[in-house]
């Protein structure tokens, strides 16, 4: 059994002496047995965070962010051997692992240059005799919580600008899926990080939450997660006026518009869709087209899903991989029961693939649907699913009133090469990330958050620092 709790600058046993399987969704088989943490941890994780704060607080901008950088690099030089370990234990492609990998590196190194400049303000006084100014001042100990889909990218978000702003940092990656970020902790030990500043616990998500909330010593907790637990976090921290922020559930819509041909849209859609197996938040997941194209537009789809090589992310002839878990399976499997039901179409997939060698692993076909209704579960909840319904419009105001109709506003999309339409569309689609002709519009240093009940507050760019900070307001008499 691996440790995988890291504290204080060292590597510690569960207090428990529980453990917890890792399983590759490739085959289904163990891969790993780590160290099950709890309570316990979580509290000896705050300590060790709280003693660690005044000193990293006090070092100056530079030297925190050559720590930075030191991430960085350690990332990009064992990017194959982490990339493997990221496969292995989600199931995405290797050549998606390694986009993973690069874009946690960038998240370091974005905040390494950004918090450089991450300066207060003189503030223009009215009377003579008063000077104004504002410094920043780090929030202190923060709590990362990250899922299982992006264990190294959605960790990396939020420990890159707390470490930068000056706050020590406690993460609990997901439990399923802990062999990346650990692996990651183990390789940044040469670069002699102060004990106490980066903290990793692996352990019971109540348990720990329960610890991170009640503490007085944690100032901030930021999650990324479904809306159901985002939601009872943030009544929870709202009682004791903690500071939180979220990212939660999507439901992103990808408006085709009639001026795309559809070779072009079928190739956009198919690319949008099927990434980590739909498995992304912000992953399109329902797909408008204009009706004088759906026709072609569903043929063309069909025709490059069906060639799509499903396998072992690992294996290099594979195009896509299995998902995460069975339970993923399982709803994929309901989704397209109630499709049936309520009268869709099964265009491709809609079922595990047959053979030997998916019998194993949570394997899905890539699938496709039309004749798609607002009463089925597909549009009513976040699918986390490799299925895309094609659903028709006649205008394009309708389109977006059909795509703002959910109570997500994570990320939306559009393929047009239409100007007013894309200034159209980037006013009225009620979402807080948009990518027109861009299907992969997350970067380090660009804002990544969402509208209505996907979320609060920003990661990315400098909104992602600004979170980690207090802002003092300082006024001198003379």
């Amino acid at each position: 059994m691996s440790k995988s709790t890291y504290i204080n600058g060292k590597w510690e046993e569960s207090a428990s002496g529980l453990s917890r399987e890792v399983i590759n969704p490739a085959t289904g088989e163990v891969i790993a047995e780590v160290g099950y943490g709890g309570a316990a941890e979580a509290t000896s994780a705050v300590a060790a965070a709280y003693d660690a704060f005044p000193a990293w607080k006090s070092l100056t901008v530079y030297k925190r962010a050559g720590y930075l950088s030191g991430i960085a690099a350690v990332i990009r030089e064992n990017l194959e051997e982490l990339s493997k370990i990221l496969t292995s234990e989600v199931g995405k492609t290797l050549p998606e692992a390694m986009g993973e990998m690069n874009a946690a590196a960038d998240q370091f190194e974005w905040y390494a240059e950004e918090v450089k400049r991450s300066a207060g303000d003189v503030i223009p006084n009215r009377l003579d005799d008063k000077r104004h100014m504002t410094i920043r001042h780090p929030v202190g100990p923060v709590a990362a919580i990250s899922p299982w889909n992006f264990p190294i990218l959605l960790s990396s978000r939020k420990i890159a600008p707390a470490l930068a702003a000056g706050c020590t940092v406690i993460n609990r990656p997901a439990s399923q899926a802990p062999l990346t970020m650990i692996r990651v902790v183990e390789l940044t030990e040469a670069l002699d990080l102060p004990p106490g500043v980066l903290n990793l616990v692996v352990g019971h998500p109540g348990e720990c939450s329960d610890v991170f909330i009640g503490d007085e010593r944690i100032k901030k907790i930021s999650f990324t997660g479904s809306l159901d637990v985002g939601r009872s976090l943030a009544v929870e921290c709202t009682k004791r006026m903690k500071k939180i922020s979220l990212e939660l559930g999507g439901h992103s819509p990808f408006l085709f518009l009639p001026d795309v041909p559809v070779e072009e849209a079928a190739e956009a859609a198919v690319f949008a869709k099927y990434r980590n197996m739909g498995q992304v938040c912000i992953s399109a997941s329902r797909f408008f087209v204009h009706n004088s194209m759906k026709k072609a537009f569903e043929e063309e789809v069909v025709k490059r899903v069906s060639i799509l090589r499903i396998g072992n992310g690992l294996a290099p002839e594979s195009d896509v991989g299995p998902l995460f878990e069975e339970k993923r399976v399982q709803d994929s499997l309901n989704f397209v029961e109630d499709i049936r039901q309520k009268g869709g179409k099964i265009l491709w997939g809609g079922k595990k693939p047959e053979g030997q060698k998916y019998e194993k692993g949570y394997f899905f076909e890539p699938t496709v649907v039309t004749d798609i209704t607002d009463d089925m579960a597909i549009l009513q909840e976040e699918p986390f699913s490799p299925i895309m319904p094609i659903i028709g419009y006649d205008a394009i105001d309708e389109a977006i009133a059909m795509a703002n109709n959910t109570p997500y506003g994570l990320a939306a999309y559009v393929k047009t090469n239409n100007l007013k339409w894309t200034i159209e569309c980037a006013e009225k689609l009620e979402a807080g990330i948009i990518g027109i002709n861009d299907c992969s519009p997350a970067a380090a240093q660009c804002p990544f958050g969402g509208m209505k009940k996907s979320g609060t507050g920003r990661e990315g760019w400098k909104q992602g620092l600004e979170s980690y900070y207090e802002t003092k307001y300082i006024s001198i008499g003379f």
